[in-house]
């Protein structure tokens, strides 16, 4: 991998700054200053705020009903929310603080056998084209789908139309992958033990419910309370109204569906190990934990309604995974419980560059330099430029910036990686 080719960009662009991109930084700086000032917001910072993130931190100071505001070092702005943030209140529910992909995480599951050794080039590429052919992108096919034991049931929802739409779609995507940044990884510690690690969520369903409760908010229906931010779309339930609590338990059903759709994807992708190389899942070292959610929980011995938009919860002691790219490693974690930060830590090593951006600045000469070493399906590289490695941070430099926050339990380097761009 050529350094010098792909640091040369960054380098031009700060050698030929335009006054205007220097006020901006010397704007965003001042904003750093203003967002730190505020007693209720703590930072975990691994570089200084840029103008968009700056901007938008500042709006979510404002938000209605704001006690306490934690901001993880992979913080990075998104449609409504930044990514990587912790927001707590005391009597309103932020449904697009979440998202659409409610319940999104993390799982991992350790393989027993021969190890690292089992796993060589040729076999790698074996197991690629099998998980290609075994664990679905989008659906499942109506005659291999079936309701998980472990997924929640349907009558648990609410909302009639939600339990329609899980009878439905919830049905034939459990167990999928999706598209964007979620993976499906085939990773070897530093003692050469095989694990799998799966990004995954609720996949539409997560979207029909946070759809059905933003309307709910929008419209005004029944008791519902609205509060918008600056830019006038966060729309807000409050706990004390039939919505706010019935949007709590449906997004509850959601993060529990994630978990059995993870959950599932595991068993289905070391199915494929378990021929093919003879690898066994150890259930035993098995980890879950979302990073997409709202709860109820307790800090500092006051009550709170916490809402983690990327961010994984770390409680002392819990067991934490944090990827970094499909290029370089992932770490398990056990968290510190560190209650200014509602215990929280990042859940990745967050983006530095937009969609549109990685794919004016990503080629795939580029891309196959990152990826060296990694098994991946050459055929999805033009799909793969928006989340390729140089599009996120050093997960070394993020992980120093939450010291306080975890504790690095175990190192990771990818070997396969399965995506569906």
């Amino acid at each position: 991998m050529n350094d010098f080719d792909d640091n040369c960009d960054g380098e031009e662009r700060t050698r030929g700054a335009t006054r205007g991109e220097k006020t901006a930084e010397g704007g965003a700086k001042a904003l750093q200053i203003l967002i730190e000032s505020d007693p209720r917001v703590k930072l975990w910072l691994a570089s200084g705020l840029d103008g968009a993130t700056a901007k938008a931190l500042d709006r979510l100071r404002q938000l209605a009903d704001l006690q306490r505001l934690a901001v993880m070092p992979d913080v990075h702005p998104a449609a409504d929310v930044c990514v990587g943030t912790v927001i707590a209140t005391s009597e309103l529910i932020y449904p697009q603080a979440i998202g659409g992909d409610i319940g999104c995480g993390m799982s991992t599951v350790a393989l027993s056998g021969l190890g690292i050794e089992a796993l060589h080039e040729k076999r790698r590429r074996l197991v690629l084209e099998q998980l290609g052919r075994e664990v679905p992108i989008l659906t499942r096919s109506a005659r291999h789908s079936a309701w998980s034991d472990g997924a929640p049931a349907v009558d648990m929802l609410r909302e009639k139309r939600l339990s329609k739409a899980a009878e439905r779609d919830g049905l034939m995507q459990l167990g999928t992958l999706g598209r964007g940044n979620h993976f499906l990884e085939v990773q070897a510690d530093d003692d050469g033990r095989v694990w799998l690690m799966v990004h995954s969520g609720s996949r539409a369903m997560g979207q029909t419910i946070a759809r059905h409760y933003t309307n709910a908010a929008l419209h005004g229906l029944g008791r519902t309370t609205s509060a918008r931010h600056a830019h006038g779309k966060l729309l807000a339930l409050s706990i004390g109204t039939e919505e706010g609590r019935n949007y709590l338990a449906d997004q509850q059903w959601a993060v529990l569906y994630a978990a059995a759709n993870r959950r599932k994807l595991l068993v289905s992708a070391a199915a494929v190990l378990k021929r093919e190389c003879g690898l066994k899942a150890d259930w035993e070292s098995f980890v879950d934990l979302p990073h997409n959610f709202v709860r109820l929980e307790s800090h500092g011995g006051l009550e709170f309604i916490v809402h983690r938009k990327g961010a994984s919860p770390a409680a002392s002691g819990q067991a934490g995974l944090i990827p970094g790219s499909a290029g370089t490693f992932s770490a398990h974690v056990e968290g510190r419980g560190n209650s200014e930060a509602l215990c929280s830590s990042s859940h990745g090593a967050g983006r530095v560059l937009s969609r549109g951006e990685a794919r004016k600045s990503i080629s795939a000469g580029k891309l196959r330099r990152q990826l060296e070493g990694v098994a991946y399906d050459e055929r999805m590289e033009d799909r793969m430029l928006d989340e390729a490695p140089g599009v996120y941070r050093d997960l070394r430099v993020v992980l120093e910036a939450q010291r306080d926050l975890v504790r690095v339990v175990r190192r990771l380097k990818p070997v396969i990686s399965y995506k569906g761009g």
